[in-house]
Order: C-alpha cells, then structure tokens, then sequence
C-alpha cells in the first residue's frame, strides 16, 4: 500500500511539473506587449508569473524580461525561471527578497543564471518558495524576527556589464555600481524583480503547499 501511494504521489508531481513547463514555454512565445496584462497565471497547482525590468533597464535592455513557476510539493517547492532579452553570454544572480526596489531588505541568494548567445537563461532551484518563505536572526552579529519574503530579483554578476551598456546614468570619471549581490559580493545593478505585485504580497505569497 505504501508503495501504491508513493508511486501515485510522484505521478501526480510529475504530470503538475510538466503542466508548468508548458506553460513557461507558452508564454516565452508571447511578446511583451501580448502578456502584458498577465501578471500571474495558475496550472494544477503551479503559480506562473513574471520578471520585469528594474527601474532604468528599459533604456538599455528594451526586451528584457523573465518567468517563473513555482510548483508546490509535499514537503518543498521547485521554481524554474527562465530570462531573455539580455546581452549575450552574460551571468546573473537570483535572490529571493523582502521587497523587489530598493532597500531590497532581508535578501536570500538562490542561484546563478547564465545566458546563452542568444540572450536567453534558465535555472531551476528546490526550497521553500511559498507563503511559509521567511528568514529570522534571534541573535548574533544581526539580530531580527521572522521577516517573509515574497519578492524576487535578479542581478547583473558583473557589475561593468550593465556600466558598459549605458543601463547606468554614467558621468565622465564615473565608475560601475557594485552591490552584494552575488556570491562574491561584488555584483553589478538588478537587472529584473517582481515590482508588479505589491511590496508586501509578493509572488510567492500566492503559493500555497
């Protein structure tokens, strides 16, 4: 009996993950103007949104965007996310984050994403990504209660990458933004987020295990 439901279990995650992917890759095939009105979408149990560009990205990375899926499981979550529109072999760092504009706050790093050629990246990452998706420091160099984060946002890895596109407002004798968001803290500027929901109820605060 317990192998019968196992067995049933793992059908039924594996039908919902591929409900998702073809869903992601659905909406890929839209243009920016087609799923603009579309923040969100559902499928079996799997929540599909979107990443926008970051304030001032347009300008320099007219097409840039992303989704992502979250597929709730049983014990946690898979999310896949897929970016385009970026320059050509170019890294990125995600992180799930307290609020998707600056301060950015309490900031989870997740996972690199690397674009090919042709400006497209994918990664899939396991955790908690869903309502229960917090972070608390009760003591230590940092101390702070259980602070949920709902956001995401993604990163340029190298910070004279967006300098050299212009996706900064360079002076002459400027030099590149470097923020900490990558592992080496030595990240350029964010390059997409979920600006489109608001600050405290963020994507993942839609998904429900």
């Amino acid at each position: 009996m317990r192998f019968t439901k196992n067995l049933h279990r793992r059908a039924v995650t594996w039908a919902t993950a591929g409900v998702a992917v073809t869903a992601v890759a659905g909406a890929l095939s839209l243009t920016a103007a087609s799923a603009a009105p579309v923040t969100s979408a559902r499928h079996s149990g799997a929540f599909t949104f979107r990443l926008v560009p970051s304030p001032g990205i347009k300008s320099c990375l007219p097409h840039a965007g992303g989704l992502v899926t979250i597929i709730p499981g049983s014990q946690n979550d898979t999310m896949d996310v897929s970016v385009f529109g970026m320059p050509k072999n170019a890294d990125f760092d995600l992180f799930v984050i307290q609020q998707p504009n600056k301060p950015f706050g309490v900031s989870w790093y997740q996972t690199d994403v690397n674009a090919d050629r042709h400006g497209f990246g994918h990664a899939t990452v396991r955790g908690v990504f869903d309502v229960e998706t917090f972070s608390v420091s009760p003591g230590g160099t940092t101390t702070f209660g259980a602070t949920h984060q709902y956001h995401l946002g993604l990163w340029f890895n190298d910070p004279n990458v967006p300098f050299n596109l212009g996706c900064e407002p360079n002076k002459p004798g400027d030099k590149p933004i470097v923020t900490p968001f990558n592992g080496e803290q030595n990240a350029g500027i964010q390059v997409l987020n979920t600006a489109e929901f608001p600050d405290g109820a963020g994507p993942l605060s839609h998904v429900h295990r």
